[in-house]
């Protein structure tokens, strides 16, 4: 069983930057792999960023390549999301997830999900 837990949302100014954290609890974290998905206001949620269990592979959808980075602590059981050159297309709900049975861009496909975060950008 692993258990997700976002922090690090907030409001936002156009241009600006933040990290939000996601804290895992469970032995098997380590191997699992994580990715964040987000969901603005009357769209579906989409996927944002994913990270293999190693951290050694990453993958990012189109609109956040260079802008978002994807990272992970084992010792912390924490993975990372830096938003960086923020736009108020940004504004959404964001979710982390983790996944017995590897990485990928789909929700589907992960086996465990937090309750978001909230984060504004304002223009």
């Amino acid at each position: 069983q692993v258990q997700l837990v976002e922090s690090g949302g907030g409001l936002v100014q156009a241009g600006g930057s933040l990290r939000l954290s996601c804290a895992a609890s469970g032995r098997a974290f380590s191997t699992y792999g994580m990715g964040w998905f987000r969901q603005a206001p009357g769209k579906e949620r989409e996927f944002v960023a994913a990270i293999s269990w190693t951290g050694g592979s990453t993958m990012y959808a189109e609109s956040v390549k260079g802008q978002f980075t994807i990272s992970r602590d084992i010792a912390k059981n924490t993975v990372y999301l830096q938003m960086n050159s923020m736009k108020p297309d940004d504004t959404a709900v964001y979710y982390c997830a983790a996944s017995q049975y590897g990485f990928g861009n789909k929700w589907v496909e992960y086996n465990y999900r937090g309750q978001g975060t909230q984060v504004t950008v304002s223009s």
